[in-house]
């Protein structure tokens, strides 16, 4: 499975409504990660953009139920354990021969985030919780929808891509809590259990002008 990432100038995330936007095709989540369809009201849809300096991804998604946010959020630095309410993730690897070798992306309907490197070749997952992308985020809690956006810039990755480039990777979102929480994947993992660190079934993300 295969996006299309458009190259686009850059722009500030801060504008969720930017007009770049509409030249970005959706990506759509509705499905679980065992591939078992979503309710509607849990539906996602996805967009992403280049530029010569960043990776531009945004999120919109349907909220029928109560958000499971944090009451004091903050994002002056990394969330540890945001992955335990409704979050919105990517996961990104930028050399195709290393797809175990990724990063992991996240934003909060608050605007916290969190920023991981994880090696998992060696059999079990390594985390460099130190990781530092310099990322960027911006929310919107609305009435029945949530718009959040990540901006990457290429450092993080350490190259940025040229056209033609082939990255791998995947996109998530996790909503709602206890039994009926929803583990939303744009390639389904087919794991035993809820599981997104599953390279194997990585996507991918082409860079196109």
């Amino acid at each position: 499975m295969r996006v299309d990432v458009k190259h686009s100038a850059e722009f500030s995330i801060a504008e969720l409504n930017d007009p770049a936007w509409e030249s970005s095709p959706a990506i759509h989540l509705t499905k679980y990660w065992n591939g078992e369809s979503a309710p509607p009201g849990r539906h996602s849809e996805v967009q992403m953009l280049w530029s010569d300096i960043s990776l531009f991804v945004r999120f919109t998604a349907a909220q029928s139920e109560p958000l499971i946010i944090s009451n004091e959020p903050q994002t002056v630095a990394k969330t540890i354990g945001l992955w335990e309410r409704d979050v919105c993730e990517l996961f990104v690897a930028q050399d195709r021969l290393e797809p175990h070798m990724y990063f992991e992306f996240e934003a909060a309907p608050t605007g916290e985030w969190v920023d991981l490197a994880i090696s998992s070749t060696s059999g079990e997952r390594i985390t460099d919780w130190d990781y530092r992308s310099e990322m960027e985020t911006a929310a919107r809690i609305e009435e029945d929808r949530i718009v959040l956006a990540m901006k990457i810039p290429f450092r993080a990755f350490g190259r940025k891509p040229e056209a033609g480039d082939v990255w791998l990777g995947n996109i998530f979102r996790c909503v709602g809590s206890g039994p009926d929480r929803g583990y939303l994947a744009w390639r389904p993992t087919y794991s035993e259990k809820p599981n997104f660190h599953v390279p194997e079934k990585f996507g991918q993300f082409t860079f196109t002008r």
